[in-house]
């Protein structure tokens, strides 16, 4: 099945003249524009933040109060003024001292659902639940483990605020702070037929203090037995909480899947808010665990190929620097769907998803993947 576009229109940039359907009219610059021309199309990016988090009741930028309380946990390191809130949403400033209203080792703003397996998964096609990776060591089924599921678990709160976002709503948890969940009861969740625990959202890193623990609280309890922990991330944690998802990965036989959302730096700043500094250097570090667990893949990597903005020309980058670590790191290009402020833009049409593929494997990547086919034009 195929989803048509929602309201494409052409779009008018503001800085060179140029009128374009792939332009969104959320940021109304184009991406030519904001490589070339960073500190001019500045102010359309800061605006375009700007409305996307007020409607929430969250800051454009993080903060930098001076003498502020400073938050650690990714790479916004936030610096919070007395009763205001860090990027997240989940860290606030009482007397001088930073307070985490949630993502805690016992509380998280959290939710989650049984996933039959196989699922619909960035990295279903070599992970022991969708292929023959892993058995019997990490998977039930010498394929895919039919009869058993994931547990999904949706976290309320993330680190960047991408404009493009699939799973918006998130944002309505980290509002509400709602709802308020035990790292106990999660790890309860688990039951016999659970092969994984996912943790996905809204993105893992401003609560993995408690997608840790209940982690290792499950693990405990079911310590007999295969159940896998993996992460869907944006790679932007602090590197001491990067390496511990990796060590939990690694041993359960789990997998950190990266979302590499753009190449050049003020790119990712226009469609996420923040720079991909840091996911860059915590990708790069985690590569040099594939040695210890070559099989089933450890790290993987996706883009979602926004059209406009993520073209071959980024892919290729992006693809060059996965196979200059390892070039049997698994790739999926991921299609994209009209949503939240890019809902005036088309989706990915298979003629820029095969121009993507076939950059990735210019790069040198050996195994790439088109995800959500039903979704191209």
């Amino acid at each position: 099945m195929r989803y048509p576009p929602l309201s494409v229109k052409k779009v008018r940039c503001k800085l060179c003249g140029k009128t374009s359907e792939f332009i969104a009219s959320s940021l109304s610059v184009c991406a030519a524009c904001i490589k070339d021309h960073p500190e001019k199309a500045r102010v359309f990016i800061l605006q375009a933040h700007a409305k996307s988090k007020k409607q929430f009741g969250l800051p454009a930028t993080p903060p930098r109060i001076p003498g502020g309380a400073k938050c650690n946990i990714c790479v916004n390191e936030c610096q919070i003024g007395e009763e205001e809130l860090g990027f997240c949403g989940l860290r606030t400033n009482r007397g001088g001292k930073l307070s985490h209203l949630g993502g805690t080792p016992s509380k998280g703003i959290v939710s989650w659902y049984y996933d039959p397996l196989p699922t619909n998964c960035v990295a279903d096609w070599v992970c022991p639940a969708g292929s023959e990776c892993g058995y019997p060591k990490y998977s039930y089924s010498p394929g895919m483990e039919h009869g058993y599921k994931n547990l999904a678990v949706f976290l309320g709160a993330c680190s960047f605020d991408c404009l493009f976002c699939q799973n918006w709503h998130y944002r309505a948890m980290t509002q509400s702070l709602s709802p308020m969940q035990m790292a106990e009861d999660l790890a309860n969740a688990v039951d016999g037929q659970t092969a994984c625990i996912c943790y996905f959202g809204g993105d893992p890193t401003p609560q993995l203090p408690f997608a840790l623990a209940a982690s290792r609280i499950a693990l405990e309890k079911n310590r007999s037995r295969i159940l896998r922990i993996c992460w869907e991330t944006n790679g932007t944690m602090n590197p001491k909480l990067a390496r511990k998802v990796a060590e939990i990965s690694l041993k359960t036989g789990g997998c950190v899947k990266f979302d590499l959302k753009a190449w050049d730096e003020n790119l990712n700043i226009a469609l996420t808010g923040v720079t991909n500094g840091r996911t860059l250097e915590n990708f790069e570090m985690l590569a040099s665990y594939i040695k210890e667990r070559p099989e089933p893949p450890f790290l993987v990597a996706s883009t979602l190929l926004v059209p406009g903005y993520i073209d071959a020309r980024e892919v290729f980058q992006i693809a060059r620097f996965i196979a200059g670590l390892d070039p049997t790191i698994p790739y999926s290009l991921l299609a994209f769907y009209p949503c939240f402020h890019f809902m005036d833009i088309p989706t990915t049409s298979w003629k820029q998803a095969k121009e993507c593929q076939e950059a990735a494997l210019e790069a040198g990547l050996k195994r790439i993947r088109i995800g959500n086919v039903h979704l191209l034009s």
